[in-house]
């Protein structure tokens, strides 16, 4: 079993996909986790100007809905699932593999393959 401060240095280490870096520039790690969990997959509209009552106000402030327009240029824009960081960082936060299946809706089998190919993608390259 990991000690908390293991765990807290694996959460450290992950290094968010490309395709959510300006969600967690702006976000931070722990809400991009929830606003992915919440949005991942469907398009949203991010508007400079947002109104208070709209889905992603439900998650997320005016000022941060505004500040994601800002850095994403606006407009619509599909948010992406980002299944195997999601399976490493429920993983590192100790959560079991069927909790992660059941969080994410799929089979414990992907899972464990997710996790497997997020460590490798991780991993430092020797000859670059």
């Amino acid at each position: 079993m990991k000690t908390l401060a293991q765990r807290m240095s694996e959460i450290d280490e992950l290094r968010p996909p490309a395709q959510i870096a300006v969600f967690v520039d702006v976000l931070g790690l722990e809400l991009t986790i929830e606003f992915l969990l919440a949005f991942g997959g469907s398009a949203i509209q991010l508007s400079r100007r947002p109104q208070a009552g709209s889905l992603l106000s439900g998650i997320l402030s005016l000022e941060q809905i505004s500040a994601l327009a800002d850095a994403t240029g606006g407009g619509w824009h599909r948010v992406p699932t980002c299944k195997p960081f999601l399976c490493s960082y429920f993983s590192a936060k100790n959560m079991s593999v069927s909790a992660i299946a059941r969080k994410l809706h799929i089979t414990d089998t992907t899972v464990r393959s997710m996790i497997r190919r997020e460590a490798d993608r991780m991993q430092l390259s020797l000859f670059d």
